[in-house]
């Protein structure tokens, strides 16, 4: 069987994966992911770091096209100022509460205050995105899954990073959904495991049943960003195994 076209985009590692080594050796973690071969990672919850988290990428030859912050609802400014100064392009709120996903104008209410906050952004030449989990997908509005309701009242500068897996937990094919979303799409979350709620399920990418080269296909320019929220193995192993499946793939 011939294998589809994919073109080879950007990969990158969701810093989540290996948060317990970042917080017993930050230098020393980002020096073992970038000679695994990465030379992007995401980090989260950027600010706690400080300026050490830059220095450190710096200093291993990484760089953050992409980075988790909550930002939504509080006080932003600070927060895509400090992205600027560490040269990170996109900040992307990963979620926003449940209770917030409930109606159409609900799910308006919470685009206009992400696209309210891209202006913000802009000011310090940051754009802004948002990260789905199970919740924005388990959540049908008049026919459609509340992320794709989102995404509809979303100005046209504002990206989602649709992570595969929890779309697959709440029922949804992620191929489908990801052709459905189009080119609002600028990153993908790359996990694999059965597709279940426990996160411990989660595994090395290639090794479980998540249709990773289709979901590849579906978004050739869009970033990839591997992360595991959770496993019974060895987090850093993963990621490595996750890289050289892909690689071996020819999809890195």
């Amino acid at each position: 069987m011939t294998r589809a076209s994919v073109t080879v985009a950007p990969l990158s590692v969701q810093l989540y994966t290996v948060r317990e080594m970042l917080d017993a050796d930050l230098a020393g973690t980002l020096h073992r992911i970038a000679a695994l071969g990465f030379t992007q990672v995401e980090p989260f919850a950027f600010t706690t770091y400080g300026e050490a988290l830059g220095h450190a990428m710096a200093d291993a030859g990484l760089t953050a096209p992409t980075t988790h912050q909550r930002f939504i609802g509080e006080d932003a400014e600070p927060v895509f100022a400090a992205a600027a100064a560490m040269g990170i392009g996109t900040v992307i709120d990963p979620r926003v509460d449940r209770g917030r996903w409930g109606s159409v104008a609900d799910v308006e209410q919470v685009a206009a205050d992400l696209n309210a906050a891209a202006v913000v952004a802009a000011r310090h030449g940051v754009r802004v995105g948002y990260h789905n989990h199970a919740q924005e997908l388990e959540i049908v509005l008049d026919g459609r899954t509340a992320l794709e309701v989102f995404a509809e009242n979303l100005d046209d500068g504002v990206m989602l990073e649709v992570d595969t897996y929890w779309a697959a937990v709440a029922g949804q094919d992620p191929v489908a959904l990801l052709r459905r979303l189009g080119d609002r799409v600028g990153a993908v979350h790359l996990k694999d495991g059965p597709a279940t709620t426990d996160v411990k399920d989660q595994v090395a990418v290639g090794h479980g049943g998540m249709p990773i080269r289709e979901i590849i296909d579906a978004t050739p320019h869009a970033l990839r960003v591997i992360e595991l929220d959770d496993s019974r193995d060895d987090r850093f192993r993963a990621v490595a195994d996750s890289y050289a499946w892909l690689a071996a793939e020819g999809l890195v």
